[in-house]
């Protein structure tokens, strides 16, 4: 199965949403090199006539500990008057989900959530986290204001730009 252009570039967006620096993943004769940093770029090569493997990421960012929580590559909502939605009233923006995964509204199982409605938030505070194959991703706050409303469900499995929240300037 060749990798299609739709799934190399499904691939960078969920490296680029994490914090992961190199990816190497070998597929019927074609090997996929991604690496964040001065070496940056994709490369692409023949395999070798080994059988295929996939390289992922190794280090565990279990649920008690998630890396992308503490900093580095966070994702960023856009405000929702760019979105469109019928019926928004002014000063609300949405916070969409920057990738395919799972929702959770707290940084471990036994930890209280990262917000509530009705809770003032700054800009760049975590509002919940994504993760997608063990590889967490903080979804924070795009700029100060109140949350209105959660709108996915704790370990729901949501879409790329689904509704998460929506915040009060």
């Amino acid at each position: 199965m060749p990798l299609t252009f739709k799934d190399v570039a499904e691939i960078l967006k969920l490296i680029d949403a994490s914090q992961c620096e190199e990816l190497i993943l070998e597929l019927e004769g074609a090997k996929l090199v991604v690496r964040r940093g001065a070496r940056g770029g994709i490369e692409t090569s023949p395999a070798a006539p080994a059988a295929p493997a996939a390289a992922a990421p190794t280090g565990d960012a279990g649920r008690t500990a998630p890396s992308a929580a503490a900093g580095g590559s966070a994702a960023q909502a856009a405000p929702a008057g760019q979105s469109g939605e019928p019926g928004m009233s002014p000063g609300m923006s949405d916070v969409r989900a920057p990738m395919v995964g799972t929702f959770y509204r707290r940084p471990s199982p036994d930890a209280p959530p990262f917000v509530e409605e009705g809770k003032a938030v700054k800009k760049g505070d975590p509002l919940c986290l994504i993760e997608v194959m063990k590889l967490f991703t903080t979804v924070e706050a795009p700029a100060d204001g109140t949350v209105e409303a959660i709108v996915a469900e704790e370990g729901a499995l949501v879409e790329f730009d689904q509704l998460l929240f929506r915040l009060r300037a």
